[in-house]
């Protein structure tokens, strides 16, 4: 950057002298040397445009924790996003940042405990008016309250969230009901517990004893 800087200074040093000379040799000269600095110039990478964040996030010193814990509330207003961090009140307001986008919001904590603390949330499910969004301090808590642009009901949080839920939804949506049931099980055994496991291969068994007893004419 600073060679940078010195480039443009002589540029701007030749243009000046460009408008005061009058003879044709010298006016010459400078136009070549000005031709050739903004060459310089353009061949030179741009300054690093730091983002903002970044910079305060490191000349913090300490470490950045990414906060993934919260939970979610909404009022026919607001959606109402609820981080818990111990001791948070005991900071300076201005340590606890907040940023708004139409769609977005990004959460920093800086130095508490000798940690700083950041939270994004990107692609909210529906637009959020910036100017009606804030946040409240509370005792070890955070409140985020992000001013919902219609007041509509949100199923979820994010546009993610979404997603996934209408691909859960179709996998189990199927023109067979025992194939849904199937997919339930299949899903409740992969994410249950030891007891839950055994439950259902118990009731698995068992259904199958019956129907080769010719109980149930039934393949579930």
């Amino acid at each position: 950057p600073l060679f940078f800087n010195q480039l443009q200074k002589d540029l701007e040093e030749v243009k000046e002298l460009l408008v005061k000379a009058t003879r044709k040799r010298v006016r010459d000269v400078l136009v070549a040397e000005k031709h050739k600095l903004e060459l310089e110039i353009k061949n030179q990478p741009p300054p690093k445009q730091k983002d903002v964040a970044e910079e305060e996030k490191s000349s913090l010193g300490g470490y950045t924790v990414k906060i993934n814990n919260y939970g979610w509330d909404q009022s026919d207003k607001f959606v109402k996003i609820y981080i818990s961090l111990n001791g948070v009140q005991k900071l300076p307001a201005e340590n606890v940042q907040v940023n708004f986008t139409e769609r977005s919001f990004d959460l920093l904590v800086k130095n508490l405990n000798g940690k700083n603390y950041t939270m994004t949330f990107n692609n909210l499910l529906k637009p959020i008016s910036v100017e009606g969004s804030s946040r409240k301090i509370k005792t070890d808590m955070i409140l985020v309250m992000c001013k919902k642009k219609r007041e509509e009901k949100w199923d979820c949080l994010t546009q993610v969230e979404k997603e996934s839920k209408e691909k859960e939804k179709a996998a189990y949506d199927t023109a067979d009901p025992s194939e849904g049931l199937m997919n339930i099980l299949k899903k409740m055994y992969a994410e249950g517990d030891d007891e839950m496991k055994r439950t259902i291969n118990k009731a698995w068994v068992e259904s199958r004893e019956k129907q080769y007893k010719g109980d149930i004419p039934m393949d579930i």
